[in-house]
């Protein structure tokens, strides 16, 4: 475009890590980025916070008159807790602030599961039925023996499994709720759904077929994308705007 590509400003927000360096992570997220819109001759400018989400403001994010703001959330919302375990729920004091930020476009991507149910019988077999999908899925795919693979299932799945089955009250952090639910809560935080570009879809789709495994599944319900493996729908992904 004329005069070069705009700048791009991103703030990277996560949760403390525990030891000296609670912002390590994201910091480490900031410098690839910038690595990357280097090699581009992108100008770019990052702006790094570690704290607990439901304490961000509005003024932390240094947000300038008339740039285009997009929200991103990718799978990490089933980490607050909801209202039946604190008052004052992170889940919507989240919302709140990103319909405060009125952004130009908030892409709300979610883990599909009702791993955030009261009873541990409900949990214990919903966990069974969705990290079997992924559990099979990697074992469809990918060598047995895959370093990357023995760790995502070890450190990460398997931490997450266990903390679901085995952890009540705030010691419970994985608390995914299905995409119904969250499509509820997301209309009474004031927002409105965009609907999925339908060319888009039906390349997405064709793609997946032609070039993915014949298990993996990618659906729509309403103005959801959902994906899948063998019929289980795991994540699902969509696009809001201030109502």
């Amino acid at each position: 475009m004329p005069g070069g590509p705009p700048k791009l400003r991103i703030t990277g927000i996560d949760f403390p890590q525990r030891g000296l360096r609670p912002s390590g992570a994201v910091e480490e997220t900031g410098r690839r980025l910038a690595r990357y819109c280097e090699r581009f001759n992108v100008p770019f400018e990052y702006n790094a916070i570690a704290q607990k989400w439901e304490t961000v403001k509005i003024e932390d994010l240094k947000i300038r008159p008339n740039e285009f703001v997009a929200v991103n959330s990718l799978n990490r919302f089933k980490n607050l807790f909801d209202e039946t375990v604190v008052v004052n729920n992170p889940r919507d004091a989240v919302l709140k602030l990103i319909r405060k930020i009125n952004p130009d476009i908030f892409v709300h991507a979610i883990v599909n599961g009702s791993h955030n149910a009261p009873f541990f019988i409900t949990r214990f077999r919903e966990v069974i039925f969705d990290y079997s999908a992924l559990f099979d899925m990697c074992d469809t795919i990918i060598p047995r023996d895959n370093q990357v693979r023995l760790m995502l299932e070890k450190e990460y799945w398997g931490r997450q499994v266990m903390n679901v089955v085995a952890c009540e009250g705030t010691k419970r952090t994985e608390r995914a709720e299905t995409y119904k639910q969250w499509q509820a809560r997301t209309v009474r935080a004031g927002f409105r759904q965009r609907p999925l570009n339908p060319d888009l879809m039906k390349q997405l789709k064709y793609r997946v077929k032609q070039e993915y495994h014949n298990d993996f599944i990618v659906e729509q319900d309403g103005q959801w994308m959902l994906q899948g493996w063998k019929g289980r729908i795991l994540f699902a992904s969509s696009a809001w705007l201030p109502a």
